[in-house]
C-alpha cells in the first residue's frame, strides 16, 4: 500500500488509510523528537483532528510504501527518517490496544494476524473448510 503523508493531511486520515490495510493495528503519532521510546507517552499523543504538518513544520509531502512483510521496527524507523515523524504501531487485543515494542520486529502482516486471533479466537480466522478431504480418496 502506499500511504500519502502531506502537511495538510489529518491524522484521522492517515490513520484510516493504514487501518484499512491492517484493520488489527493502528499508528499513533507523537510529539516525541527524541524519538526514545522510554519518553514515549499517552500525553505526547497528537490529537486525531490535527494535520501533520501542525506539529511538524517543515513536513514536505511523500510516499510511504508499506509492505506486508515489513516489520513494524522498519515502519515506525521510516516515518522518522523521511518524514520527522515520530509514530507507535499498536496491536488490538480484545477491546485494547497494546504497543507492539516487544514484538517490533515481527512483519505488519503478523502483527495483524496476531491482532485478528486475539480479538476473534483462533476458528474466525481461518475460512470455513470448502472441500471434502475424502473427495479424492479410491474406495
Amino acid at each position: 500500500m502506499e500511504l500519502r503523508i502531506a502537511p495538510e493531511r489529518l491524522i484521522s486520515e492517515i490513520q484510516k488509510d493504514f487501518n484499512s490495510a491492517f484493520p488489527f493495528l493502528k499508528i499513533e503519532f507523537f510529539n516525541n523528537k527524541s524519538f526514545s521510546r522510554s519518553d514515549f507517552s499517552v500525553k505526547q499523543i497528537i490529537p486525531h483532528n490535527r494535520k501533520l504538518g501542525d506539529s511538524n513544520l517543515s513536513l514536505k509531502d511523500g510516499i510511504i510504501e508499506i509492505e506486508d512483510d515489513m516489520k513494524v521496527n522498519e515502519l515506525e524507523k521510516l516515518f522518522k527518517d523521511k518524514f520527522n515523524l515520530a509514530v507507535q504501531v499498536f496491536r488490538k487485543s480484545g477491546n485494547l490496544w497494546l504497543e507492539t515494542t516487544m514484538t517490533d520486529s515481527w512483519t505488519l502482516q503478523q502483527q495483524n494476524n496476531h491482532g485478528r486471533e486475539i480479538t476473534n479466537g483462533k476458528d474466525k480466522e481461518l475460512p470455513p473448510d470448502d472441500y471434502d478431504i475424502n473427495r479424492d480418496a479410491f474406495s
